[in-house]
């Protein structure tokens, strides 16, 4: 492994490249990537970064979206097939045949989309922006939120927003169990339960905290607490141990009573070896259809603009 570590870090001198990961990877990518973050802290990297060459070690939408903020750059993922399946519970011809069903309406759409529904799209959103810019339009304000329909569902509860949501999810945070979750608690009585707001409705009545995975991580980083039941994909526990080594973090547990954990098998498929293999051959590219490019860096660049404007 180390001297894998060390073609990878010579390959991305040579190449004037940059590794970049989500939360969601295994900690051996997180651990070489010289950025690690959240769907909008990787958005945000790849706007600014001066490499000739992105590695986006996440999954499809991701590389699509730094691919249509840096189109002179060179974009690969580890593997092609790293889908998901929230964006996958939003085909671009039926979202868009939906859009036009209610042409009066706004419409917000979460990152985790692909290029050609951001296309459909005024503003796209993450989960550490959803509310305020949400919010940022008027209260009476018509919109379409999509395609996640349990994020959409909580930033109503607490807007008092009525957006019209696209019934999407993502199945990962769809999994969680609220009984497995209560006996967990039973055991860590004192701990205090995270969520990310893809999660059911009854899984966030029970979180002391809900937030993305940047704001989960940062809570336990700020919080005094000793124990976290933490309710979103399990990657995330491994900065949480890093920042907060002297602290106990527990995966919630999905509904299969087999697994201890709950993993996104999509994020999964990049390796270690497949982002060598990348680098090295620099393939599998990403590719954007120039006319989708063109449409949807616009709602992408609006996230961006009012993100940086409410200091997000």
């Amino acid at each position: 492994m180390n001297n894998l570590v060390d073609k990878i870090n010579k390959l991305k001198k040579e190449k004037n490249a940059i590794i970049m990961s989500h939360y969601y990877q295994t900690s051996d990518i997180q651990d070489i990537a010289d950025y690690v973050g959240d769907s909008l802290a990787l958005a945000q990297m790849a706007a600014k970064t001066n490499a000739d060459i992105i590695v986006l070690c996440g999954v499809h939408f991701m590389g699509e979206t730094a691919k249509i903020l840096c189109p002179d750059k060179k974009v690969l993922i580890p593997d092609m097939n790293a889908g998901c399946s929230l964006a996958d519970s939003c085909p671009a011809d039926e979202f868009g045949k939906f859009v036009e069903l209610h042409p009066d309406y706004t419409v917000i759409s979460y990152v985790n989309t692909s290029a050609a529904v951001k296309a459909y799209t005024d503003v796209v959103v993450t989960s550490t922006n959803a509310r305020q810019i949400v919010e940022s339009f008027p209260a009476d304000e018509k919109i379409i939120f999509g395609p996640d329909h349990n994020l959409g569902n909580y930033i109503n509860s607490i807007t008092g927003r009525n957006m019209l949501l696209w019934d999407g999810a993502c199945h990962v945070h769809s999994k969680f169990s609220v009984v497995k979750i209560l006996e967990l608690k039973k055991i860590y009585p004192q701990a205090k339960i995270l969520a990310h707001p893809e999660c059911k409705g009854d899984v966030l009545k029970l979180a002391d905290f809900v937030g993305s995975t940047a704001a989960i991580l940062k809570y336990a980083i700020n919080n005094e607490e000793k124990e976290f039941i933490v309710a979103t994909e399990s990657g995330i526990l491994h900065k949480m141990q890093l920042a907060c080594p002297q602290k106990v973090f527990i995966p919630a547990p999905p509904d299969d009573s087999t697994c201890a954990c709950n993993e996104c098998n999509y994020m999964r498929m990049n390796t270690m070896e497949k982002m060598y293999n990348c680098l090295l051959n620099e393939s599998p590219e990403i590719i954007v259809d120039s006319s989708i490019a063109e449409k949807a860096i616009k709602p992408i660049q609006r996230m961006l603009d009012i993100s940086a404007k409410l200091g997000l």
